[in-house]
């Protein structure tokens, strides 16, 4: 199969799961800021009773969950891709 069929296979299944991906990161990081803050939500960028240590340190610990999640789904998908198709897609 061509490398152009291999992608337009990808593309509705790279953006479903791009959409759980985001999902399953959001979970994972409420999850871990409830064990590393001892506190039950992640603090809003704008929220006045939080510090900028807690509020930096609470973005860099989602952003870095995100990353990797998605690093994960997006390399899975282009694997099963090319198990399904012959090809990698770009």
């Amino acid at each position: 199969m061509s490398k152009s069929i291999s992608r337009v296979a990808y593309r509705p299944v790279g953006v479903l799961m791009g959409i759980a991906a985001g999902a399953v990161a959001g979970a994972i990081f409420r999850q871990v800021w409830k064990v590393t803050a001892g506190d039950g939500e992640a603090p809003n960028a704008t929220d006045e009773d939080r510090g900028w240590g807690e509020i930096l340190a609470a973005a860099a610990l989602q952003g870095a969950i995100f990353a990797v999640v998605r690093a994960a789904v997006d390399r899975g998908g282009a694997v099963g891709v090319r198990r399904m198709t012959g090809s990698w897609p770009d």
